[in-house]
């Protein structure tokens, strides 16, 4: 069983993808004036799921910030 659990749906229909506790899950969601990436990862030191959401760059366009980080369920 997976440990985070990714779902995408567009014109092409959903996909889902799957994380495991090492590897965490990363999501970028783009159009031409920059893009949205959100992560999901858990921390060992404080034994839980965390997140982090950034705007960032996409073809040139759009910023480089985070946006919000946090525990995930808190």
């Amino acid at each position: 069983m997976s440990h985070f659990y990714g779902v995408l749906k567009g014109s092409r229909g959903e996909v889902t993808r799957c994380g495991a506790k090492s590897s965490g899950l990363s999501t970028t969601a783009a159009s031409w004036s920059g893009a949205i990436r959100t992560e999901v990862y858990y921390d060992k030191d404080l034994d839980c799921n965390m997140f982090r959401v950034y705007e960032t760059t996409w073809q040139g366009a759009g910023k480089n910030r985070l946006v919000a980080e946090g525990k995930l369920g808190a």
